[in-house]
C-alpha cells in the first residue's frame, strides 16, 4: 500500500508518502517527504527521508499553481489514495489564490484517477494532540514524542518558533497517519 497525505499550500507545501502494508504500523521511517522552499538552505536532505527543493520560477499566479501541482503530482504517481488537508475557515489574506491553486491540484489527482479524501485541519490536530485547536508548537511537540526526532532543530535551528517548513512536514505527516488509519480500520472490519 502507497499512501500520501499532503499539505498543500503556496508557500511551503509537502508531501509524506507511506508505503507499507496496512497491517503494520505506521511510522515515521516508513514514510518519506517532499517539501518545496523558496530558502536555499532548506532546498536540501535531512535524515533519510526528507528532501526539500526549491520553487521553479513562474511568471504569474496560473503558471504558478501549475508548477506546485507539477511538482506534487510527480510525487505522488503511484500512490493508491491521497489524502489532503482542508481549507482552514479562519484564513485571511490571498485565500481565492490558495482555493485556485488547490483546485488545480484536486483535478490533476481526479484525473489520475486516485482516490482522494479531504480532511479538516481540526481532524489533524486533534489527532496529533488530542486537540482540534492545537498550536504548530504543541504540534511539533507531540511529533516528537511518537518519533523521537526535533525536525525544528534539524531543519531550522535558527528560528525560535516552530514554522515553515517544519510545520508543513509534520502535518503532512499526520494528515497521512489519518489516512492509514482509516484504510487500516475499513480493512479490519471487512
Amino acid at each position: 500500500m502507497i499512501i500520501a497525505g499532503i499539505d498543500y499550500s503556496m508557500r511551503s507545501p509537502s508531501i509524506c508518502i507511506f508505503n507499507g502494508p496496512y497491517n503494520k504500523s505506521f511510522s515515521f521511517d516508513k514514510c518519506t517527504f517532499h517539501f518545496l522552499t523558496d530558502t536555499k538552505r532548506y532546498a536540501n536532505f535531512f535524515l533519510q527521508n526528507i528532501y526539500g527543493e526549491n520553487f521553479s520560477s513562474w511568471d504569474g499566479e496560473t503558471e504558478r499553481y501549475k508548477s506546485i501541482s507539477d511538482w506534487a503530482i510527480e510525487k505522488i504517481i503511484g500512490c493508491d489514495q491521497v489524502a489532503l488537508e482542508g481549507y482552514s475557515y479562519g484564513s485571511t489574506g490571498k485565500v481565492f489564490h490558495i482555493a485556485e491553486n488547490t483546485g488545480i491540484l484536486k483535478y490533476k489527482i481526479f484525473n489520475l484517477g486516485i482516490p482522494l479524501d479531504v480532511v479538516a485541519p481540526s481532524v489533524i490536530k486533534k489527532l496529533a494532540t488530542g486537540k482540534g485547536n492545537a498550536d504548530k508548537d504543541l504540534i511539533h511537540q507531540f511529533f516528537e514524542e511518537e518519533t523521537s526526532y526535533n525536525l525544528k532543530e534539524i531543519i531550522t535551528p535558527k528560528k525560535t518558533k516552530v514554522d515553515n517548513p517544519v510545520s508543513d512536514i509534520i502535518d503532512s505527516f499526520y494528515i497521512c497517519k489519518f489516512l492509514y488509519k482509516q484504510i487500516r480500520e475499513a480493512n479490519l472490519s471487512s
